[in-house]
């Protein structure tokens, strides 16, 4: 057999890979780090009927996500799974529809719209700071999930559809918790039991369900019985009411009901879950929280931050994306089907092969990354080292990478400098570290517990919130 055509190594798959499945469901991430450990960068499975090849060099990534994305679709299961809440809205669409879709969405998330948005996201943190560490208040330990959700939420809901419904916000949290947990169960069984049926985890996915597009389907027919001259024009329902293609459609009903149902997801679920772990690294190394802090006093000398800021912030924007580099929001579950074959690291790749790509391993592998566990922004700093292209990819990599991530970036920044301005983080002594666990988002194993210490001298146009604290070493599974 020629090296072309040679299958790349990897595990005995007895039992059609069925040992191999249930160690993936207990562990994902841990089993994933030892595939490459013990096999290399291109490891080969079969589970079932299914064969797949684990990418975790990131050379290997961009030639499959980027140079043949054209050759790839996304995986069946996955999008299957996803439809159930998103239809067929930009995360699951495929083919002409996903270009059409992308081609008419992506002018409302170009930096220079996303900016306008950038008041709105400090007064959504400004309220929620306020609620959590309200004046008179000096401290307050309790679980920051709380926070972070819901300042996130009030986020979306305001750039999304110009309104706040705190009631209906939270239930829309807890909603979006329950879907993430179900779809990740459903990520391994071969099909989806019909969601009528009267178990426990169906009955919560059909509350959750409702409780989401209740909410998105009334905003939406609240638009649009509004007369035209009185419907807000600057949010992003607006933006898709508004939109036209090449030949001068809209969007359809129903494709404004699914993108709406996106956004509103994956809007504030990935930023929350990206704040949660920052907040965590930034209380656990009080040298690093001291001096992002002193860049961001500096800097803004006691006013609110704005839009502009974010370039002059830079070790704050370090620590953010070294906080998803060690705890990447979407952790894995990048798979791709291959529709035509072509040649990945001295192989052929079969039509019909699955690729995965989990940004958790090569995100902590030693070989882009020196002391992988540790929390050093100053990696991304801009003297410092670049690393490889694709080996640093929170946001995906190729053709289908988040349309969101400026929006996601401003927001997290913007956020990050509200709260080290106002408070300080502190862990718990008796909290253990928190351990990351697969949803679709990588979300800690139980409620991260935090105190939130106003600060002894505020600048002058800040309000009370947050910690500084023991540092306990990074937590991982690999």
């Amino acid at each position: 057999m020629s090296q072309a055509t040679a299958m790349p190594p990897g595990p005995a798959c007895p039992w059609w890979g069925l040992p191999l499945l249930q160690a993936m469901y207990r562990d994902y991430l841990g089993f994933t780090a030892g595939l490459q450990r013990d096999h290399g960068d291109v490891v080969a499975l079969r589970l079932g009927w299914e064969h797949s090849w684990d990418l975790f060099h990131p050379d290997d990534v961009r030639t499959a996500m980027v140079d043949h994305a054209d050759h790839l679709v996304r995986w069946e299961r996955g999008t299957e799974v996803f439809s159930q809440a998103f239809g067929q809205g930009l995360l699951v669409a495929e083919g002409e529809a996903w270009r059409r879709q992308r081609r008419m969405l992506a002018p409302g998330f170009l930096p220079r719209r996303v900016q306008g948005y950038a008041a709105l996201m400090v007064d959504a943190a400004r309220s929620a700071l306020d609620e959590m560490l309200p004046p008179g208040v000096d401290q307050v330990e309790r679980p920051v999930e709380s926070l972070f959700n819901s300042l996130t939420m009030d986020v979306i809901m305001r750039t999304l559809f110009s309104s706040r419904a705190p009631a209906q916000a939270a239930a829309a949290a807890e909603a979006t918790q329950v879907l993430s947990q179900a779809a990740m169960q459903e990520m391994f069984w071969p099909a989806s039991l019909p969601d009528w049926l009267p178990l426990p985890h169906k009955r919560a996915k059909r509350r959750a369900m409702r409780v989401l597009t209740g909410l998105v389907d009334g905003q939406i027919a609240q638009r649009q019985a509004l007369p035209l001259g009185e419907r807000p024009t600057d949010d992003l329902l607006a933006m898709l009411l508004a939109v036209r293609d090449e030949d001068g459609s809209a969007l359809s009903t129903t494709e404004l009901h699914d993108q709406c149902m996106v956004m509103f997801q994956a809007g504030h679920e990935t930023s929350a879950t990206a704040l949660l772990w920052w907040s965590w690294l930034i209380a656990s190394h009080p040298a690093v929280a001291e001096r992002a802090r002193d860049e961001v006093d500096r800097h803004l000398a006691g006013r609110d931050p704005a839009a502009t800021d974010v370039a002059s912030l830079p070790y704050l924007g370090a620590t953010l994306k070294e906080a998803m580099r060690l705890y990447p929001p979407i952790a894995a579950l990048l798979t791709r089907r291959v529709k035509r074959p072509f040649a990945l690291a001295g192989r052929t790749v079969p039509a019909g092969t699955l690729l995965r790509v989990t940004p958790w391993v090569i995100q902590h592998d030693p070989r882009w990354f020196p002391e992988p566990q540790a929390f050093h922004p100053e990696r991304f700093l801009v003297d410092e080292p670049a690393q490889p292209r694709s080996a640093w990819m929170p946001f995906g990599v190729g053709p289908r990478v988040c349309i969101g991530q400026h929006f996601a970036m401003l927001e997290m920044t913007l956020v990050a400098a509200l709260l080290l301005q106002r408070c300080t983080l502190e862990t718990l002594p008796h909290e253990p570290p928190p351990q990351p666990r697969m949803y679709v988002t990588l979300r800690p194993d139980a409620p991260l517990r935090l105190r939130l210490r106003r600060r002894a001298v505020l600048p002058p146009q800040s309000a009370p919130c947050a910690s500084s604290v023991s540092t306990p070493p990074v937590s991982s599974t690999v």
